[in-house]
């Protein structure tokens, strides 16, 4: 079976770097993604994927139906990219054996493998007990992962499919990653009628957490970091607002982040009853580009799936069984603003999900961002075989010539 795969993907490779150009030289800004889910639609068309669909939040959904309908795979990867602000086409260039262009790792690497991947086993003829779903998905990059959320949540309950398993193309290296720590944003907020009170108040908290220099360490290694106040006045009254940012760890949630905060910040003010005390995590409403108004947080869930979770162990199988190298491990998520929807998915919907992607972390939303074109194909390649591995009808004795 790996030998009738990696004879097939030799024949695909022209059309996948084709395909991967075509992506990193369409701008996909964060929720505004019509261009490049135009281009993902049509090319599972033509690849004949058995259903593609558009859902309300503008993700493309690519349908290869198994035989018996379960369990189903998601292959997830986002449409949108950091560095794709501006509307005029990008020329994505070469230099050897990597392609350089916005989003080239993060993740339009792993876009194309994973829609080459159900490609590649329907060329190969490999049949399916259960489905498998490439679902292209918006406005990730923002962290809010409002995309997937939807395709769980309204989009796939409505095509009455079911998902057991999910798959992120972000960032690994071809490694096997289960899980990262998380983020939110909140505000501390005082007001009060006295603008002396309000203005010390708020200066004094942001000094005690992050702003005094002997506290640097102490914030650096609870990964918070904070803004000087915003102070303003309205109606006869004082406010201020202090933004803070802190990492957030597997046994950590948003509420008991802002809720101990809040318990600091009250303590450091407990003489100046006068003081109105806020913590809050940001929200902001957005619009997608299909018009869809939503509401959401700023939170990355910390999540992690088990090493030893069947969908760990059967991928790590299928691996070495293509002979593919094999290496777990985590995000380090080392750039402000990086994130991935697992920890939505694990914790909202229970599903395992683990990372197998192309693209480097340390090359995601950097200046010149680039994906080495060997590790996208192999990809494609290694996603194949998970896939199989999950879902596939095992087949023997097969060759290449009677296929």
């Amino acid at each position: 079976m790996y030998t009738i795969l990696r004879s097939r993907l030799d024949g695909m490779k022209d059309e996948i770097r084709d395909f991967l150009t075509r992506l990193i030289e369409t701008p996909s800004p964060s929720t505004k993604e019509r261009r490049i889910a135009d281009l993902v639609y049509a090319e599972m068309e033509n690849l004949g994927f058995d259903k593609v669909y558009r859902d309300e939040a503008g993700n493309v959904i690519g349908v290869i139906n198994g035989i018996e309908g379960a369990p189903t795979v998601i292959l997830n990867s986002h449409l949108d990219a950091v560095g794709c602000e501006n509307t005029e086409p990008f020329r994505a260039h070469c230099v050897g054996d990597r392609i350089y262009g916005a989003g080239a790792s993060d993740c339009k690497g792993g876009l194309a493998a994973q829609i080459y991947a159900g490609e590649l086993l329907k060329r190969c003829l490999l049949p399916l007990k259960g489905n498998l779903v490439v679902a292209a998905t918006v406005a990730e990059e923002n962290g809010c992962s409002v995309g997937v959320r939807m395709l769980l949540q309204e989009t796939l309950p409505s095509l009455g499919l079911k998902p057991d398993y999910v798959i992120l193309g972000e960032p690994t290296n071809l490694g096997l990653y289960y899980g990262h720590d998380g983020r939110v944003e909140f505000d501390i907020k005082l007001e009060g009628r006295d603008p002396f009170q309000v203005d010390d108040g708020a200066r004094s908290i942001y000094r005690e957490f992050v702003g005094d220099e002997s506290r640097h360490e102490a914030a650096d290694a609870q990964g918070l970091s904070s803004f000087e106040p915003e102070l303003s006045s309205s109606g006869g009254w004082r406010h201020a607002r202090i933004h803070m940012e802190k990492k957030l760890h597997p046994e950590e949630t948003p509420e008991a982040v802002t809720e101990h905060f809040k318990h600091e910040a009250g303590l450091l003010l407990k003489t100046q009853k006068a003081l109105a005390l806020e913590t809050m995590v940001v929200e902001e409403r957005q619009k997608l580009f299909c018009g869809r108004k939503i509401l959401v947080k700023h939170v990355v869930n910390a999540w992690q799936t088990d090493p030893f979770d069947p969908l760990m162990e059967r991928a790590r199988q299928s691996l070495a069984a293509a002979a593919c190298e094999v290496k777990a491990g985590k995000w380090k998520l080392a750039r402000p603003g990086m994130g991935t929807a697992g920890g939505m998915i694990r914790s909202e919907y229970g599903l395992p999900v683990i990372g197998y992607g192309p693209g480097e972390e340390e090359e995601a939303h950097s200046p010149h961002e680039s994906v080495n074109f060997n590790k996208v194909a192999e990809c494609v390649y290694g996603s194949a075989s998970i896939v199989h591995g999950l879902i596939g009808i095992p087949v023997f004795g097969w060759t290449s010539d009677e296929i």
